[in-house]
């Protein structure tokens, strides 16, 4: 055990070493971190290589289409809980300590849930729906 955290182990808080609190510190944890790197994309001081990632990944979060589909048994849900947290180190990473420490601060203190964001919303609809347009006239020139 670390005493510099107070009793906890691995940040999870003392009273609660099972499967079930551990996930769901975990899931808190995640919320907050998408939140943090909400805050990060739109920082003036954020490297643009960092707010593109940022993007993505909130992107990738949000979005209904996976790399795996969610309904092949284990892999479906795999991909997202291995894509979204690898995507949040990444950006983590690319961010100065100081920004991060700031946009996760504030992302830990705001109540309550975002508020729909519906011009991002329709971006990655957009973004989709270019994407299987581009992927469809690439196969209709190919033949």
């Amino acid at each position: 055990m670390n005493p510099a955290s107070g009793g906890r182990r691995h940040g999870v808080p003392a009273g609660g070493r099972g499967l079930r609190a551990r996930l769901r510190h975990g899931a808190s944890q995640l919320r907050s971190n998408l939140g943090a790197c909400a805050l990060a994309a739109r920082h003036p001081r954020v490297p643009w290589l960092a707010r593109f990632l940022a993007i993505a990944v909130l992107a990738y979060a949000a979005s209904p289409i996976d790399l795996i589909p969610d309904f092949i048994p284990v892999l479906g849900l795999l991909d997202d809980l291995i894509v979204v947290p690898l995507g949040l180190w990444l950006v983590w990473r690319l961010i100065p300590p100081a920004v991060w420490a700031e946009c996760r601060a504030r992302a830990e203190t705001e109540v309550g849930t975002p508020s729909p964001n519906w011009i991002a919303a329709v971006c990655v609809v957009m973004l989709w729906l270019g994407a299987v347009a581009v992927a469809a006239w690439w196969l209709l020139q190919a033949r």
